[in-house]
């Protein structure tokens, strides 16, 4: 048995943090229906409600894309933490 303590990494990273904003995000911009229940202003004749919404299926299909790539980025980084971390005993 080795008297070194186990070094864990938070749970809680600005990376993490990064990845929750870009999934909450376009759940608060849809439940928020009263900043979009307007017809006004119009895009190639279609009300602003439809439009908007529409433009939201893009923007969070980036955003999940992006917390994708960030979540694996992280889990890749935590994996080779732990086992150069390992390999230090």
């Amino acid at each position: 048995m080795s008297d070194v303590p186990e070094v864990r990494q938070p749970v809680v990273t600005p990376i993490r943090v990064v990845i929750t904003v870009c999934l909450v995000a376009p759940f608060v911009a849809m439940l928020w229906v009263g900043s979009y229940a307007k017809t006004d202003p119009t895009f190639i004749g279609i009300p602003f409600f439809y439009w908007y919404q529409m433009l939201w299926v893009l923007i969070s299909t980036v955003l999940t894309m992006t917390a994708y790539q960030l979540w694996q980025r992280d889990q890749r980084a935590r994996k080779s933490e732990s086992t150069s971390g390992g390999a230090q005993k």
